[in-house]
């Protein structure tokens, strides 16, 4: 889900494409499908299985993948909707307060913790003079890119499953089948890891370690608990 900060009101020009969803957000929605896959299979005895166990089993992954994906989506929705909100709220609190010190306190607040530290007072004013001047206060209503945004959560979910399950569409026996999905599922939680690491700045590779780790661990733990 997006971490909207509570002042981006504005509608900022934009320069070509930009995502609809930042990258931790496609990574999370990624893991998440795949751990959900990987509950499925999991539960599969090879040693039992036959054709049509691993059919109703593939059905189910898909099925529950389908369901989450949609209701990830709506509360991406929703979870915008509350952000935006919260952001015109913060606004008309800001513009209609008398004190400046005040609003720059509500500024600062706004703000990740880092960075409202290094912020000197002047920039403070500064911020609140400029969403004083504003001409228009944007609505709050749902737009098409947040739809769009929905969408892309529940594609993310659900094509998180195909990989893990493609191997189980092929006329193999059934430990070999399961044998492949899982060595997918711990290529794709090392890639989610990698990026992970990348995109925190640290290093990729003992992050790639950590997710594989971490993504059995989640997988085992759902399993336990009847998931």
């Amino acid at each position: 889900m997006p971490a909207d900060s509570g002042l981006d009101t504005r509608k900022r020009p934009r320069r070509g494409w930009e995502p609809i969803l930042s990258p931790v957000d496609r990574l999370s929605e990624v893991l998440f499908g795949l751990i959900m896959a990987l509950s499925f299979t999991g539960t599969l005895s090879v040693a039992e299985s036959g054709r049509e166990e691993i059919r109703t089993m593939l059905l189910g992954a898909l099925g529950c993948n389908t369901a989450w994906g949609i209701v990830d989506g709506v509360m991406y929705v929703l979870n915008v909707l509350v952000q935006r909100r919260r952001g015109l709220a913060l606004l008309r609190a800001i513009r209609g307060e008398p004190d400046p010190g005040r609003a720059h306190r509500l500024i600062a607040e706004a703000l990740p913790p880092l960075v409202a530290e290094s912020i000197r007072t002047p920039s403070l004013e500064q911020v609140r003079q400029d969403l004083a001047g504003m001409q228009a206060v944007p609505a709050a209503g749902v737009t098409g890119r947040d739809l769009l945004g929905a969408l892309a959560v529940f594609l993310l979910v659900f094509l998180s499953t195909l990989p893990v399950a493609i191997p189980f569409l092929f006329p193999l026996e059934a430990r070999r089948a399961l044998r492949i999905s899982n060595g997918v599922a711990i290529v794709m939680l090392f890639v989610v890891g990698h990026r992970y690491g990348r995109f925190a700045g640290g290093r990729p590779l003992p992050m790639a370690l950590a997710m594989v780790a971490i993504g059995c661990a989640l997988v085992a733990l759902t399993i336990a608990l009847g998931g």
